[in-house]
């Protein structure tokens, strides 16, 4: 019985870039197909999910989801009884990407991509693929790694010095902005180009972005439980599972529940 090919997405939203590294692997791995070639984030999660492709090559900058948050929303979808796809990040040179990369064993090629250093991920992507099975180990190896790149400095889009604690936050709410204390935020929910922050009692916008908040909020008392939430620990009244399986959180004081991404169920795998 014949061994299907394999088979790659590019997520790339330079065309002549994408092309470029389309023609460079056909040089290097001539039985690789091509599956498609998308210019997004957002598309690359929904093609990989509709095409299962054996091997992802996602630029980090793109446009709407970077290439990093776009693994991660599709380790999030992906079905769990198949194997996730061997993964590769492309990248201009940045030394916060490689060290992370480097840190985590996780595979990149810098731009412009050069055949030996082509040749090398080849071979080490071949190695993976005659290995690889639908093991729940493997997936969740696949989780830990992507939690680690998403905290990491700079890769993450926070490059700047750590900010001071924040402990007051200035929302606006109507018409007004009201100085909101951090003691009182239940959660904080990313919304378009707004972040809704939540107390028992009201809904609060702010422009700053989810992961700069991140930076200035004790890691002890807000947990990130999905890509686009942060809720406080002590909140957390009580965590169940719905009918596809994922956790769900019911948090003191608020009627909504909030669903617990899979980069972020270890959290609650001792309670």
């Amino acid at each position: 019985m014949n061994t299907p090919a394999p088979r790659a997405l590019i997520a790339e939203d330079e065309p002549l870039l994408a092309a470029a590294l389309q023609h460079a692997l056909a040089r290097a791995w001539p039985a690789l197909q091509i599956a498609a070639t998308v210019g997004d984030g957002l598309s690359a999660v929904h093609t990989a999910l509709a095409l299962r492709p054996d091997v992802l090559f996602f630029d980090i900058r793109m446009p709407g989801l970077s290439g990093l948050d776009a693994a991660a929303e599709l380790a999030d979808a992906w079905p769990q009884e198949q194997p996730f796809p061997a993964l590769v990040f492309v990248t201009a040179y940045d030394q916060y990407a490689v060290q992370a990369f480097e840190a985590q064993a996780v595979d990149y090629l810098l731009k412009p991509v050069q055949a030996a250093r082509l040749q090398k991920t080849v071979q080490k992507l071949q190695q993976t693929l005659s290995h690889k099975a639908p093991k729940a180990m493997d997936f969740e190896a696949t989780l830990a790694q992507l939690r680690q790149l998403l905290a990491a400095p700079g890769l993450a889009g926070i490059a700047a010095p750590p900010a001071p604690p924040l402990t007051v936050i200035a929302a606006g709410h109507g018409t007004q902005i009201h100085m909101v204390p951090v003691d009182d935020v239940l959660y904080f929910e990313a919304a378009d180009k707004y972040v809704r922050v939540l107390t028992a009692a009201h809904e609060y916008l702010v422009r700053t972005p989810l992961k700069e908040l991140a930076a200035q909020l004790p890691p002890q008392q807000f947990w990130q439980v999905h890509r686009g939430t942060l809720v406080r620990a002590s909140a957390i009244a009580t965590v169940a599972r719905d009918a596809a399986g994922r956790l769900q959180l019911a948090l003191k004081g608020r009627p909504e529940r909030l669903t617990v991404s899979r980069l972020y169920a270890h959290l609650f795998k001792a309670m």
